[in-house]
Parts: C-alpha cells; sequence; structure tokens
C-alpha cells in the first residue's frame, strides 16, 4: 500500500514537508456554479437585489477567500500568491464562477482556486437569499492545474 503523504509515523494528521522541492510557477483554474430563479437573475441584472450587486462582492470575497486558504484547511501551506482572479457571469441557470490562482513555489494552488470559487458562490448566496430561499450551489471542481510533477485538465 502507497504512503499516505499527510499521516506521520505515529498514524497522526501531519503537514507535507515540501522544503525540499524545487519552486516551480504553478497555476490552477477552478469553476462553480450558483442555481438562481428567474426572479433572482432579474434582480441583479436589474440592480435591484435588497441587499446590493452581489458579483463584485462575490469577486472581492474570492479573492480574499484565496489568501487565507491555509488558515482554513489545516494541511495546506501558506503560499506566495503572485496572482488571483475571479470572473463572475449570468447565465441562463444563475451565476458561473471561475477562479485562476498563480504562484512560483514547491507546491500547488488548487486548493486556493477552490477556495476561492466557494467562498465566491456562499457570497452570491449569502447576498440573493433575502430573493430566494432554495439557491443552489453546484459543480465545485478543478478545471486544471500546470506545474509541479504533473499537469492536469477536468474535461
Amino acid at each position: 500500500m502507497k504512503k499516505l503523504s499527510h499521516i506521520n509515523e505515529s498514524g497522526e494528521a501531519a503537514m507535507v514537508d515540501v522544503s525540499e522541492k524545487r519552486a516551480t510557477t504553478r497555476r490552477a483554474v477552478a469553476s462553480g456554479k450558483v442555481l438562481l430563479n428567474n426572479q433572482t437573475i432579474k434582480a441583479i441584472k436589474e440592480n435591484t437585489n435588497p441587499k446590493g450587486n452581489p458579483l463584485e462582492i462575490a469577486r472581492i470575497a474570492g479573492i480574499m477567500a484565496a489568501k487565507q486558504t491555509a488558515n482554513l484547511i489545516p494541511l495546506c501551506h501558506q503560499l506566495p500568491l503572485s496572482k488571483i482572479n475571479v470572473t463572475i457571469e449570468i447565465k441562463d441557470y444563475g451565476i458561473f464562477l471561475e477562479a485562476e490562482v498563480k504562484t512560483n513555489a514547491p507546491t500547488g494552488v488548487e486548493m486556493e482556486a477552490l477556495t476561492a470559487i466557494s467562498v465566491a458562490a456562499l457570497t452570491v448566496y449569502d447576498m440573493c437569499k433575502a430573493v430566494q430561499k432554495d439557491i443552489q450551489i453546484t459543480d465545485v471542481r478543478l478545471e486544471l492545474k500546470t506545474g509541479g510533477k504533473s499537469d492536469f485538465v477536468n474535461d
């Protein structure tokens, strides 16, 4: 059986030691959806949502969340992030979110991209819950990662 990377010899959770790994440019893109009804989409488009425009607030929340990932996910490394970009689009089903995160470090930024999407989606939820009670957050996923030992693209 392969040795578990986040378990030490005593069976305790442990952070992976990346001190011997070479720093490389790493990039991750994650995405997600917030499903909204037509009334909520209309309120966003017409800027009549009671809590204001959720899209810019969610974008900033996603950026802030990516920078806090190591504080939220216990075994994540604190990384010097060189780029965080969160884009948000209104679609016929609601909101599509995408986050791109980059660093030059010995470990990747997948968790930072996924955290950005999760918090951005939760922010849309929070900002729109006065209009719609049955909001759904779906399809949060890693789209791609580059750098490090292997690349990944989600088809």
